[in-house]
């Protein structure tokens, strides 16, 4: 590392930067593995339930058709990752905390967030092209 300014409190700035990189990282692979979850939990039941109807059970969001289904999670994956966009540019806002309590909001608010927004966003989209007839 060179420091061009030959000032010590650079250093500081240096490590905030590397703290917000790797909270940024954190949160993003946190909601990417939440989402993924909740994808699952929408594909997979919708697919195999006419081979298998008791995994009609687990259809817990109601999606019309497998076809419907599977459209519904790659439009959503689709406009998820560009929603993501700014907040992978912007990063997560450094705050100085205990990691432990950075770890527990990030669970929180991302992998909530993961889990609820892929479930709402899918149900919509399923009900969406479903009634327009494209699934």
């Amino acid at each position: 590392m060179v420091d061009l300014d030959s000032n010590p409190t650079k250093l500081i700035e240096i490590v905030e930067i590397g703290k917000q990189l790797l909270m940024t990282r954190g949160a993003l692979t946190t909601f990417s593995i939440a989402n993924d979850v909740a994808k699952y939990f929408a594909i997979i039941p919708a697919m195999f339930a006419g081979t298998f109807p008791v995994l009609n059970t687990l259809n817990i969001m109601h999606l019309k058709t497998p076809e419907s289904a599977i459209l519904s999670a790659v439009i959503f994956n689709a406009l998820i990752i560009v929603a993501l966009i700014p907040l992978a540019l912007r990063g997560v806002k450094y705050r100085p905390m205990a990691a432990a309590a950075l770890l527990r909001n990030n669970l929180w608010v991302y992998g909530a967030g993961g889990i609820i927004v892929p479930f709402i966003g899918i149900k919509l989209i399923d009900m969406l092209i479903t009634t327009i007839g494209l699934a």
